[in-house]
């Protein structure tokens, strides 16, 4: 969009406001996806939930591209953003649910890889459908994203239910043919399937009680209080700190910095493409190696350096050669720390550290408010750079980024080589951030039991 725009704006003849609603609507309605999502894939499934997600995203592109108005294209836009919302939601939860712990962060980052990839091919078929006509050029720009989005069509022959979701619907033999596949032998198997057990016995357990997941999503005990806020806060932070709209509008910061040509803007944002593409692919590397944390401190200080940088260049040296310089080596910074870290990361975390009788739901309200914030960034973006300037906004950004810097440090556990099961109980611990060895080992030896008394 963030290439199309330019030609819709001209084609379409709409307003800066108009520009803003088209560019931002998308992160606000996938909210509703987001919520929604979660729901549907405690009662369909995790792979199903996908699928969905698959068409009706498909439905919106469509729409988009053949869209005779913008009020057309705004409803494009619409259904294009209810299948966001239910794949950004569900994506990292299936993953995280079928890896194994030792591989479960660099697999988790996935999605976050592929949107990394979807964002570059984006400025590529931007720059090179910039030649044409505009009423065609914004048209091909958006229809080209349908593409990717057929594959998941092929991708549901292949891929299985999530064996967490299967044993919640106590289809255990189907979850061990699932464990199998993913895990080394069938010790390990039997240990992975009887933690999911007693985690599902929990869950049902609770369920019977007539404790709906809402209700305890509103009034949390401490534990789960304290999986919210770290959950919902990593997610809020990943927005507001103004990654999308460095994304977004590329162009008009470039732009800020002295470029005028339209082909040149577009091909000079596909340097930010390729930094972000590159730099998830050191996240995975280093996920399960390094950890969350570590990851996590390491972008949000690279981010609020690079933030900061922008807006300095911008506010103390005008426009030229070297600002132009300056501040794509500066964007391409900011995402580069952003993709190493908090990009890939705030999903990771979000996926691990929910119990399964509350995780899909709690998940899509981390989802709802990332793209609440990413909403509200990309639709105020312009109207605040018109109030304080381009510059004064990216300094606004690095302050925020500054905050998530002590959020993370504060809140924010490490959940490396742990398993799904062992991360709730970190959190339950009365201190919420560090799991004793005895409580470790409790897991362990109730884990064993179950393995013998099944054998």
């Amino acid at each position: 969009m963030s290439g199309a725009v330019i030609f819709i704006k001209e084609d379409l003849n709409i307003t800066e406001v108009q520009v803003e609603i088209l560019v931002g609507i998308l992160s606000i309605i996938s909210l509703f996806g987001s919520l929604g999502g979660g729901r549907t894939s405690d009662i369909i499934g995790r792979k199903w939930t996908m699928a969905l997600a698959a068409v009706v995203f498909q439905s919106g592109g469509l729409t988009m591209t053949l869209a005779p108005s913008y009020t057309v294209l705004m409803i494009g836009r619409f259904l294009a953003g209810i299948g966001i919302g239910f794949g950004v939601m569900i994506s990292p939860i299936y993953i995280a649910e079928i890896s194994p712990n030792v591989a479960r962060g660099s697999l988790t980052t996935f999605p976050e890889i592929f949107i990394n990839v979807g964002i570059l091919l984006g400025y590529v078929s931007n720059y090179a459908f910039s030649g044409l006509p505009a009423h065609i050029s914004w048209r091909i720009m958006l229809a080209v994203g349908v593409l990717p989005s057929l594959f998941i069509g092929f991708a549901l022959f292949v891929i299985p239910e999530s064996p967490r979701w299967l044993v919640m619907q106590n289809r255990i033999d189907e979850a061990r043919l699932v464990l199998a596949k993913t895990n080394d032998n069938d010790k390990e198997v039997e240990e992975r399937l009887a933690e999911i057990q007693h985690a599902a016995g929990i869950a049902n357990s609770e369920k019977y009680e007539d404790k709906p997941v809402w209700r305890e999503l509103l009034f949390p005990p401490p534990a789960l209080r304290r999986m919210l806020i770290t959950g919902l806060g990593i997610q809020c932070f990943q927005q507001i700190s103004g990654i999308d709209a460095t994304v977004y509008y590329s162009p008009e910061i470039l732009e800020a910095a002295g470029i005028k040509d339209k082909s040149k803007l577009l091909g000079d944002t596909v340097a930010v493409g390729i930094t972000k593409t590159v730099f998830i692919l050191v996240a995975i590397i280093l996920i399960d190696k390094l950890g969350r944390r570590p990851l996590l401190l390491i972008s949000t200080i690279g981010m609020t350096v690079c933030l900061f940088s922008i807006g300095a260049t911008l506010a103390l040296f005008g426009q030229g050669p070297f600002v132009i310089a300056l501040a794509i080596l500066f964007v391409c910074g900011n995402v580069a720390f952003f993709s190493v870290g908090l990009g890939p990361v705030c999903w990771v975390i979000t996926s691990e550290i929910f119990p399964l009788r509350v995780r899909a739901q709690a998940s899509a309200l981390g989802a709802v408010a990332n793209r609440v914030c990413s909403g509200l960034v990309a639709m105020s973006f312009l109207s605040v750079c018109r109030a304080i300037t381009v510059a004064g906004t990216f300094f606004l950004f690095s302050a925020i980024s500054a905050l998530a810097i002590v959020f993370v440090y504060m809140l924010v556990p490490e959940t490396k080589g742990k398993s799904l099961e062992q991360i709730e109980l970190m959190f339950q611990n009365e201190h919420g951030i560090q799991v004793s060895e005895t409580e470790l080992g409790d897991v362990e030896q109730l884990v064993q039991n179950k393995t013998d008394s099944m054998n």
